[in-house]
């Protein structure tokens, strides 16, 4: 008994540690404790600003993805913007930028299997070919001829292997703080790299956070509120983002459990990288500590046909904390070196 006790004590100190030793400070979210009240009024006001169609997408396994659809009437007229979140995040990671997408662009967002609105299998392996699996479904059913595949984080490993073997299909590729093989200045965000390594305190923490999800809310709170610059972006997102918490942690830990696996796969990747003919936007936010401005330049040197936007006073979530730089980055016409907008 004592020693159970004594277990369950050590595993909320190492999942409290894990999750918010790495943030600069607690977000003053007032409404983190009835994040429901506040994600329903951000989707009833997006929603109420932004018609669109929703779709339930079945992959090949049977499994159901959700996946939003947004200027319907600009489809075939140009490339569809397809635009995938990373984690512990969601596709309301751009409900920013889509409305300013949406004006002259077919555009369509989805969340991976297991984060957002989609289905949550607990058994599942949330590996970079399951994400895959997601984005041949949404494009294959969605029947988009030409993809401006628009990544981030998590997702630039999916994004960039799907264009690299899809580049006639691909109109552009467009890279927001994201990763995908071993670069020199890329490091992992605390709560990331602590549930990346295996070990005895990784095991603990993990089954504390199963135990209590009000505190691997918290924590994912926290490292949401380190991702962004803007207080207006952290109010508004961390409820809206952090309300899903408790149903992503078995794709959360499997995920971040072939964090470094998916990485050294792509080692010998770089030479197919720079045979890549198709524009790649590079748009950074530049505050980033940890997807920085080292890994984009690193990306521009790997992309022959690229540009770089470093964007200030934005951090790991660019699109958040200054979407019309984004927008104006992603719509200006492309140019092969230097930045991608004057």
């Amino acid at each position: 008994m004592k020693q159970t006790a004594l277990l369950r004590s050590l595993s909320f100190s190492v999942l409290t540690a894990a999750l918010l030793s790495a943030c600069a400070s607690v977000p003053d979210v007032s409404a983190l404790a009835d994040t429901k009240t506040a994600y329903d009024k951000h989707i009833a006001a997006f929603n109420a600003a932004n018609p669109h169609r929703v779709h339930s997408v079945k992959r090949a396994d049977g499994n159901v993805i959700n996946a939003r659809e947004f200027g319907a009437q600009f489809k075939g007229a140009g490339a569809t913007y397809v635009l995938m979140h990373g984690f512990p995040d969601n596709q309301r990671l751009y409900d920013l930028l889509i409305p300013l997408l949406a004006k002259t662009h077919h555009v369509v967002s989805f969340d991976f299997l297991g984060w957002g609105d989609s289905e949550k299998p607990p058994a599942h392996d949330y590996k970079v070919s399951s994400q895959r699996a997601d984005l041949d479904a949404v494009i294959a059913t969605l029947e988009i001829k030409s993809a401006a595949i628009v990544v981030h984080d998590l997702s630039g490993q999916v994004g960039i292997d799907w264009a690299l073997d899809n580049e006639s299909t691909t109109a552009e590729l467009v890279l927001l703080n994201s990763y995908y093989n071993a670069m020199p200045t890329l490091v992992a965000p605390g709560a990331i790299e602590f549930y990346s390594k295996p070990g005895v305190l990784r095991d603990i923490a993990r089954w504390g956070a199963n135990k209590v999800e009000s505190r691997f809310k918290a924590g994912v709170a926290n490292q949401l509120s380190e991702f962004m610059s803007t207080d207006v972006a952290r109010q508004q997102f961390i409820p809206v983002i952090a309300h899903s918490a408790p149903s992503i942690r078995p794709a959360f830990f499997s995920s971040v459990s072939a964090l470094w696996p998916e990485i050294e796969a792509r080692a010998n990747e770089g030479v197919r990288m720079k045979k890549f003919a198709k524009p790649v936007r590079i748009v950074f936010g530049a505050d980033d500590p940890f997807l920085n401005s080292g890994v984009a330049k690193s990306f521009a040197s790997l992309f022959a046909n690229s540009c770089l936007q470093l964007v200030s006073s934005a951090n790991h979530y660019v699109q958040l904390d200054q979407p019309r730089e984004v927008a104006l980055a992603m719509q200006s016409p492309h140019r092969a070196s230097g930045a991608c907008r004057a």
